[in-house]
């Protein structure tokens, strides 16, 4: 009766294991798996850890199976006796020393191989990308280009991606999951990671995370990673390496007509006017990747996260802002100490993300939000609520900063100003 009920015991605990490894493999999407081959670095570590997975495996089979023979073979009988005590076996402590050690050997060689493999120098006629790892955003500069952007990774399919990773305050860890490779960003120096994105992998949006935890908003330090063609990501390249293509609204007919000056006047350093600003005419088409393939191909790459409670908006202005006001109370106030628009004299800052082509990135704050109407009038008017710890100060007139721990009164935005530095900033291509 005894042996019985141990039976169905046993009998249960199995088919519970067995439903829940069977649960473990239910699933649909996973969009920041590692195991893909859209890179020779992934492709190399997915070959390693199958390696690795099937010696191990291998180990555990015989080892469970020596312990099962054991428990069975030499099990405790009514009518056995006292077993025969033995010191050792010389020949079973040689064998199973022996058995691990050859197992390491095998495991060795493709590790070590990897290694090497990952760790050695990119090629000379790699695309440079230096990583900046802020609290919490990251910058993104490709200086054989000219480039600075931030949040918003563009890397062009079959040419090796060298980047260079630093950070400008704490550790932070720069991670791909899709594309492959997790190095650290260490204060006081640089480390180098590299990878190839397939010459064949379709034009993809991809993830992007920091890695190693980097204070209170470290799970909202994500970014954006787009492998596109080559010839895609260099009309990208041209486009962000004009200044930001401005344009106000058409002047009323009595007014004399705005002149129209091009960016390549304004990247070249010919002389232009005072306010060249108010009108900025792209002489390179516009390309970014395709918000439509964007949002249907990576749903998992759209921001979903919600506004804060408490911050409160007149949503009657939601796009109703004015550019040209926006472009006058931007280049007047608080922002431009911090951002840099290139095309806009007065905006020269450092400290924020450049905002050159805001106009045209997918999401903003870090990748946390949508870069849509609603939510960078929200972010603009309390950057500190929606996202914890951010160094934007709060701006909207009348609300509490909750690090400076006050309440904005002098410099603050009205609702109406802030719905017109947003229509200047959405007008940012």
């Amino acid at each position: 009766m005894v042996g019985t009920f141990r039976q169905r015991r046993v009998t249960t605990v199995l088919l519970l294991g067995a439903l829940a490894l069977g649960l473990t493999a239910c699933g649909g999407v996973y969009p920041n798996s590692t195991f893909n081959h859209t890179s020779e670095y992934n492709t190399a570590i997915d070959a390693l850890w199958n390696t690795l997975l099937r010696w191990g495996t291998a180990v555990f089979i015989g080892v469970e199976g020596a312990l099962v023979y054991a428990i069975f073979r030499f099990r405790r009988r009514p009518d056995g006796g006292t077993p025969k005590q033995v010191h050792g076996n010389t020949a079973l402590e040689i064998t199973w020393t022996a058995i691990p050690a050859v197992i390491l050997i095998f495991i060795a060689i493709p590790t070590v191989r990897t290694i090497f493999q990952t760790q050695a120098k990119a090629s000379p006629d790699a695309l440079q990308v230096q990583v900046i790892g802020h609290q919490w955003w990251w910058e993104f500069k490709y200086p054989q280009y000219g480039i600075t952007t931030a949040n918003e990774l563009y890397l062009p399919n079959g040419r090796t991606v060298n980047f260079e990773l630093k950070t400008f305050d704490v550790l932070h860890s720069f991670w791909i999951p899709q594309l492959g490779g997790k190095r650290d960003l260490i204060s006081n120096r640089s480390n180098f990671l590299w990878f190839t994105p397939n010459k064949d992998l379709p034009s993809s949006a991809f993830n992007g995370f920091c890695a190693e935890y980097c204070g209170s908003s470290h799970a909202n330090m994500k970014f954006r990673v787009f492998a596109v063609a080559q010839n895609e990501f260099d009309m990208w390249a041209a486009h962000q390496k004009t200044a930001a293509a401005f344009q106000a609204p058409p002047a009323p007919p009595v007014a004399p007509a705005t002149p129209v000056i091009k960016k390549a006047s304004l990247v070249k350093g010919a002389p232009v006017a005072a306010d060249t600003a108010k009108a900025v005419v792209a002489e390179v088409p516009v390309w970014v990747f395709p918000k439509e393939k964007y949002e249907k191909e990576f749903p998992a790459s759209t921001p979903t996260m919600p506004i804060p409670a408490g911050i409160t908006f007149d949503e009657s202005l939601l796009g109703k802002g004015d550019p040209e006001r926006g472009r006058q109370i931007y280049s007047k106030g608080m922002c431009i100490g911090c951002h840099v628009v290139s095309g806009n004299p007065m905006s020269m800052g450092i400290v924020g993300p450049n905002l050159t082509h805001i106009g045209t990135r997918h999401t903003i704050a870090g990748a946390l939000f949508a870069n849509d109407t609603k939510h960078l009038t929200y972010w603009i008017k309390n950057a500190r609520a929606m996202k914890p710890g951010s160094i934007m100060p709060t701006i909207g007139k009348g609300l509490y900063d909750p690090i400076m721990k006050n309440t904005v009164t002098i410099g603050g935005l009205t609702d109406a100003e802030i719905a017109d530095v947003v229509a200047y900033l959405q007008a940012l291509k």
